[in-house]
């Protein structure tokens, strides 16, 4: 059972990453316009009619066309971006709404189909016709997908927003929205923060913030209050590593906005899942209680990002509904720590997780990372779902140690987990996503973290590398 549940995660991961993959990488944009909004919107900052022209364009076309473009080149290199970009124009067109989920639909299907029509030609095309027959077969191409977005993809999408903004009004209207985090918390800490946030609130977000100017959904995952309250608990009455770390990575949480490093203070002890939903649950009914909302999809989830994309009427309810988020699950999470007797420290409950998964095999606890006899170690590459976040962190206590030991030819970079090259050597991952590294890449060698920040767990690789060079 264990193992199918592992299998089942794996795959919503990885349908997650392909999501989030489309989003991420454009964060950037998304914030361009996000800012714009905030600032020159009637409502804004400074209004200004004549460069608030900007939102609606860059909101119904700029955006989706990235996220097309994006899902393609993720499927199949630049023609796969193109086409998917091209593709994406037809949902644009076909429909009333910001086309991001149709643009999260054709980008992939668009690459897909250029894949299959390059393999017709592969080892047909004659020297000299290869551009022509390149050329005029993504055009053709392009112009079936198009049509079939523009008449039968872009109405689809439409009609599914329809059902789910739907879903959402009646969830706003029956004041429940608060409640969301109820699953929303637990399925942050199994590495669905991305899925979540840029797969399926910030589409709908964004249609509610063209209508109404912002959205509540924007910062239901983003609020860094329920993260930093347990690590805070933590860094009070925690014990041994946990105790030590809690302190940074609530700073690194708070105002870095990178959420995946506070995930492993709640699977070592996930009695403390309930201190993050309480803490979650009551900065949502301030946001509620005051109809609070985002003009965009805050990412990183900081306090400062929350508030750079937040209206200026709604900054003092958003700031107490975090502070209170943060309050709140401090409070349950000290709770938790002080009456849960003989609970297992950091380092403590790795060992005997690893020991109780052996055991069970009927096999002795192995090293953490294989043999490296034989191997020329080049590049070393620590990957996470979207390779901007807790991979980086990671990248970076990497580099430095391996700078440290003298390995400067050694290439250390983070990626996610789907851009993970062909020549990788080691991938580093956390644990709960290595199952996804080793579908990518079989070959590499593959090493699992329980906490990126924890610069004790990459000695094993140091100290396997530097093996491997004197012998």
């Amino acid at each position: 059972m264990g193992n199918n549940n592992t299998g089942f995660r794996a795959k919503i991961q990885k349908f997650g990453g392909v999501l989030s993959g489309m989003v991420m990488p454009n964060i950037g944009a998304f914030i361009t316009w996000g800012l714009i909004t905030a600032i020159f919107l009637e409502t804004g900052w400074h209004p200004n009619a004549h460069i608030a022209k900007l939102i609606s364009p860059m909101l119904s076309y700029l955006l989706p066309i990235l996220i097309g473009y994006t899902g393609g080149k993720n499927f199949y290199g630049d023609r796969g971006g193109v086409i998917g970009a091209a593709a994406t124009m037809g949902v644009i067109v076909g429909a009333d709404i910001p086309m991001f989920m149709g643009a999260m639909i054709m980008g992939p299907v668009a690459a897909l189909c250029m894949k299959q029509v390059d393999k017709l030609f592969e080892g047909k095309i004659k020297p000299g016709f290869e551009m022509i027959v390149n050329n005029f077969s993504m055009g053709i191409l392009g112009i079936f997908l198009v049509l079939a977005a523009y008449f039968a993809i872009g109405p689809f999408v439409q009609a599914i927003n329809v059902v789910l903004s739907g879903g959402v009004n009646w969830i706003i209207n029956h004041k429940l929205i608060p409640f969301a985090s109820i699953f929303i918390e637990p399925a942050k800490v199994l590495f669905l923060n991305n899925a979540i946030n840029h797969g399926i609130l910030s589409p709908i977000g964004i249609t509610q913030a063209a209508k109404a100017g912002k959205s509540i959904l924007f910062i239901l995952e983003p609020n860094p209050g329920p993260g930093v309250g347990v690590l805070l608990a933590y860094t009070f009455f925690g014990t041994g590593t946990a105790k030590r770390t809690a302190p940074g990575v609530a700073i690194i949480h708070a105002f870095g906005g990178i959420h995946e490093p506070y995930f492993p203070f709640i699977l070592m002890k996930p009695q403390m899942i309930i201190a993050s939903i309480c803490g979650a649950v009551s900065g949502n009914f301030v946001f509620e209680f005051f109809n609070c909302g985002l003009v965009a999809t805050a990412s990183p989830g900081s306090y400062f990002s929350v508030l750079a994309v937040a209206p200026k009427s709604d900054y003092l309810p958003i700031i107490a509904g975090m502070l209170l988020s943060t309050a709140v699950s401090f409070v349950v999470g000290s709770l938790i720590l002080k009456l849960s007797k003989g609970g297992d420290d950091y380092d403590d409950a790795l060992e005997k997780k690893d020991a109780m998964k052996a055991e069970g095999k009927g096999e002795a606890v192995k090293e953490a990372i294989v043999d490296l006899t034989g191997k020329v170690i080049k590049k070393v590459y620590v990957a996470c779902d979207a390779g901007m976040g807790s991979s980086a962190m990671g990248a970076s206590i990497l580099k430095k140690k391996m700078k440290e030991a003298g390995f400067d030819d050694i290439e250390v970079k983070n990626v996610s987990i789907p851009d993970l090259p062909e020549d990788i050597d080691i991938v580093v991952t956390h644990e709960s996503l290595t199952d996804r590294a080793k579908a990518v890449r079989p070959n590499a060698v593959h090493y699992s973290v329980s906490n990126f920040l924890e610069g004790e767990q990459y000695d094993a690789i140091i100290e396997k590398i530097r093996e491997t060079r004197q012998g």
